[in-house]
């Protein structure tokens, strides 16, 4: 059967990441987490100060940018692969609140979405691939078979993501996630480079009111339909 490309994008915290493994391993194709790759960039910012909630020194961060290695990792025991940059597991150290304050900042640096994106291209070069992020369908790939743009209420996101956070024992308050996710959309949708927008072949999902098992067997049922027909 002939592989194509699935391009997820959407806003923070719309489960896109989850649908999008799930698809991936359904299908037997390749998952790559693209806002793992600018949140491994965002780390590396923080660590030398390039970046912080009173500072920006993204000219720093693009002289930098030849020196940082960013690679994914299986791992056996989980069942998926993990973000390494510059050879060191960095997966967890991610995913945290002070992470997320920076990640859209950084990710509207021309240059280093330039760096990405070349490697995202190249990692999809051979098809079968499930990639989820912001600018997926519209600039990595907008010649994907199956695009798919994710959206729910800041409420509802800010819940899930609040809840994420609290399991993983992160000391924050509900007020502090909404305030991030809401502050996030705005800066994702009026970047100048690669904004966040809805491709006009793409497929609107909004799961505000939607179980992971239902949302799950949508969009499989979505890729089956559009592989049948290549």
């Amino acid at each position: 059967m002939k592989k194509i490309t699935i391009a997820i994008d959407g806003y923070s915290s719309t489960g896109k990441s989850t649908i999008a493994k799930q698809l991936a391993k359904a299908l037997g194709y390749v998952y790559v987490d693209t806002g793992a790759m600018y949140r491994a960039v965002t780390l590396y910012a923080i660590r030398k100060g390039f970046v912080s909630e009173t500072s920006e020194d993204f000219e720093s961060l693009i002289a930098a940018l030849p020196s940082i290695s960013l690679k994914f990792v299986h791992n056996e025991d989980l069942g998926f692969s993990e973000m390494y940059l510059n050879n060191e597991n960095v997966e967890k150290e991610i995913r945290t609140l002070e992470v997320s304050k920076q990640v859209s900042k950084v990710a509207a640096v021309k240059e280093v979405r330039t760096k990405l994106v070349e490697m995202q291209k190249a990692m999809g070069k051979e098809k079968g691939i499930v990639m989820d992020g912001r600018d997926i369908g519209s600039v990595v790939f907008p010649d994907a078979e199956f695009k798919v743009f994710m959206t729910a209420s800041p409420e509802t996101r800010a819940h899930r993501r609040y809840k994420e956070l609290l399991d993983r024992g992160d000391d924050v308050t509900y007020d502090e996630v909404l305030k991030n996710v809401r502050s996030r959309d705005y800066i994702d949708s009026n970047r100048k480079e690669s904004p966040l927008i809805l491709a006009e072949d793409a497929i609107e999902f909004d799961n505000s009111d939607m179980g992971l098992i239902e949302q799950f067997e949508r969009m499989h049922n979505y890729a089956l339909r559009i592989i049948e027909k290549q």
